[in-house]
């Protein structure tokens, strides 16, 4: 019964340094996602609307 305790205990800090890990990758200043993060926002000429069908009556 020890080893199973022992056991679950390590695999809660483990996931638990994985989990900051990966929280603190993404948030380190390495990352720089800005021109991919406003590119839906930004405006494309060279893309034209698509012409919507008007209703048949």
């Amino acid at each position: 019964m020890n080893i199973l305790i022992l056991f679950q205990s390590i695999w809660t800090i483990v996931v638990l340094v994985l989990f900051l890990g990966i929280v603190i990758w993404t948030f380190s200043s390495r990352r720089k996602f800005d021109s991919a993060a406003n590119a839906p926002i930004n405006d494309d000429d060279s893309i034209k609307p698509i012409k919507q069908e008007q209703a048949h009556v």
